[in-house]
């Protein structure tokens, strides 16, 4: 082994098929430590992006990928410092998923993924083929157990590596972030450590991709398990340590504070909001604001993310809109600084009434929301601002919303979110600096569509229903022998209310057919609708919650 190796880490932020702007971030880190360091290293497929989905079947796509490997090799060919590159590989039998160790100019190695993964909101088995059980990578001296994501969740990559004489353990990701993941990550780290006696370097990506987020927070864990350090949650975080006599040293100065759970889910919905915005050509977005603690805590994200500058606030009142929501939705619009103006549906629904005379009950509310939604959706054609839409899971869940109404819009920062938590995260960013008024908080939700109107009116209180939802959503798959005590608790809470788990298991089957057509939001629970949840529309089958499942 040699005395001393320098490994330079960058937690940085890709975008898929920007492989010009991708490879420009590799070359920028790799020049600053080219002299400093022995090897640089990237997040999982950084130089296409992650998750490519099938842009990867695309030939001019692979083309550009090997044009600008090679473009990468010249550039670097007098670095003293090698790299590890991550990229999609070519090659006679397929495609794989690999880290290229490019030095001197040229590539030394191909390091392929061996286990690929498919649950989840994976499904690489489609498109890579798996590689052979990875050797360890012989570096100037030192041998580096290299895996890449999935290969760190089974021991016998790593039990493998340290057979055959791997010193230190370089994992390289793309996972996305969800409420438990990092505990996950830190149990498969320790695992592989009590397993081999190895130190280990985590090594993540951040940022968001249309319904993913990631988090960063790469890692370093030393032979007994023990965090040594952590980058910080969703930026960027590019740091060099050293490698000798198996102990990683050298370690940055600064060390992140823990995160707390609500900071944590709420920098994910606006880094994920952030970037949807950002990469897709956007600038500004436009919402309405209700006066609702929904579109409120969309108009804070959007604010956060985006700046008070970049977001505009729309009222559209009704004659069924009281004048506590104008009131409140006026001083949530002056406390965040943003833009915002009144327009009012009266004259438009009154014409939908000459138009449609027996115009009433539900067809009556929904023309309320369709107005809007048509309004709102004018203003962004005629701006350029992109409209957010602000329903939350459980609502979502339940088809509580309005398909052409308040469902328009090109990303929702809510769609994963419960109402249960949506007041939880309300009143933390309260906290931080104050965003709504309290009566925002304080006020039974209400979709104003007709007079007297509550959400309760059709759903049962939101902490029993959130709790239904998770039942039916995110454990639908529970071995309940293995259950914490706290899940069976929340199972046996709702199971006495057995009438109303039907309706709302009914409703989910149901309303199926408006998710598929539901904006993209971002992803923060063990299992989201969309990718992660693919549930057929047409469909007899309805779920229950039972005991023994």
């Amino acid at each position: 082994m040699a005395n001393q190796l320098r490994l330079t880490l960058a937690q940085l932020n890709p975008t898929v098929g920007d492989i010009d702007g991708n490879a420009q971030q590799i070359l920028d880190v790799w020049h600053e430590h080219k002299d400093s360091s022995d090897l640089v290293i990237f997040p999982e497929l950084f130089l296409c992006g992650y998750p490519p989905e099938d842009l990867v079947l695309n030939a001019a796509f692979l083309h550009a990928i090997e044009t600008k490997v090679t473009a990468i090799c010249a550039q670097s060919k007098d670095y003293a410092a090698a790299a590890l590159v991550p990229t999609i590989w070519r090659e006679k039998y397929g495609l794989y998923n690999v880290a290229l160790l490019i030095e001197n100019g040229e590539i030394k190695q191909i390091l392929k993924k061996h286990m690929l993964p498919n649950d989840h909101v994976f499904d690489e088995p489609r498109i890579f083929q798996a590689g052979d059980l990875p050797e360890p990578l012989d570096f100037r001296g030192t041998k580096l157990g290299i895996m890449i994501c999935e290969d760190l969740w089974h021991t016998d990559v790593a039990t493998h590596l340290k057979q055959r004489g791997a010193e230190l353990f370089i994992i390289i990701n793309a996972s996305p972030y969800h409420i438990s993941k990092h505990a996950e990550r830190y149990d498969v780290s320790h695992n592989a450590i009590s397993k081999t006696g190895l130190p280990l370097i985590y090594l993540h990506m951040f940022g968001g991709q249309d319904e993913l987020v990631f988090d960063g927070r790469s890692f370093i864990m030393d032979a007994q398990g023990e965090t040594t350090y952590e980058s910080p949650a969703f930026s960027s975080d590019v740091f060099t340590i050293c490698f000798s006599n198996k102990t990683i040293s050298e370690l940055p100065n600064t060390q992140s504070a823990p995160p707390s759970p609500l900071s944590l889910i709420y920098d994910g919905l606006k880094i994920g909001l952030r970037d949807y915005v950002h990469k897709n050509g956007f600038k500004q977005v436009l919402l309405g604001l209700s006066g609702g603690i929904d579109s409120a805590l969309s108009a804070a994200i959007a604010v956060d993310a985006l700046g008070a500058k970049n977001v505009r606030c729309i009222m559209l009142p009704s004659e069924f809109t009281s004048q506590d929501s104008l009131d409140d939705a006026k001083k949530c619009a002056e406390m965040l600084n943003v833009s915002y103006e009144t327009l009012s549906i009266k004259e438009a629904v009154t014409a939908f009434e000459h138009i449609v005379p027996d115009l009433n009950g539900l067809a009556h509310e929904n023309t309320q929301s369709r107005i809007r939604g048509a309004i709102l959706m004018a203003l962004s054609n005629i701006s350029g601002e992109m409209l957010i839409t602000t329903g939350n899971k459980s609502e979502v869940a339940v088809g509580y919303c309005t398909l052409y109404g308040d469902m328009n819009g090109g990303f929702n920062a809510l769609k994963d979110v419960y109402k249960t938590d949506v007041y939880k995260l309300s009143a933390w960013r309260n906290q931080q600096n104050p965003a709504m008024p309290e009566n925002i908080l304080a006020k039974e939700p209400t979709a104003e569509l007709r007079a007297d109107q509550t959400d309760q009116d059709s759903l049962p209180p939101y902490d029993l229903l959130d709790d239904i939802l998770k039942l039916l959503i995110e454990y639908d798959n529970t071995n309940w022998s293995n259950a914490t005590p706290e899940l069976i608790q929340m199972r046996d809470r709702c199971m006495k209310h057995p009438e109303t788990i039907t309706k709302i298991a009914r409703l989910l089957k149901n309303t199926e057919f408006k998710r598929f057509q539901s904006a993209p939001g971002t992803r923060i629970t063990f299992r989201g609708f969309g990718r992660d949840r693919r549930y057929p529309m047409t469909n007899h089958f309805v779920n229950k919650i039972e005991k023994d499942a």
